[in-house]
């Protein structure tokens, strides 16, 4: 189901407001490249993971030893393929000083340790 023409122009509002006041964010975006955003390689990954899955079945049922390896190699080739879609998120350099928390502004509020 489409959303409304309404509903969109209130989307799109609401993606240039958020852009506008979370300049963070809107760098963070905008930076997503689109291996990123691809579903082909997750939902390949996870067939291949599955093929594999089944063919370690079959192994164990013929009771063949290589087989079961070269099954084994195929469901970690999968898995290679459907994890390389994703991006871990960058950490901060060394030298930043984290920002505080609500809990920790409302600690040092209390004890007076700003």
């Amino acid at each position: 189901m489409g959303l409304s023409e309404r509903e969109q122009k209130l989307l799109e509002e609401m993606e240039r407001n958020l852009m506008a006041q979370d300049a963070e964010f809107a760098k963070t975006i905008s930076s997503t490249t689109s291996a990123n955003q691809s579903a082909g390689k997750l939902v390949l990954g996870v067939l291949i993971l599955l093929s594999g899955l089944g063919l370690l079945v079959l192994a164990v049922a013929l009771q063949v030893a290589f087989f079961g390896v070269v099954a084994f190699l195929v469901m970690v080739i999968g898995l290679v393929i459907a994890s390389a879609n994703f991006r871990l998120p960058e950490l901060p350099a060394a030298g930043d000083k984290p920002k505080a928390t609500f809990f920790e502004d409302r600690w040092n509020q209390r004890f007076g340790n700003e």
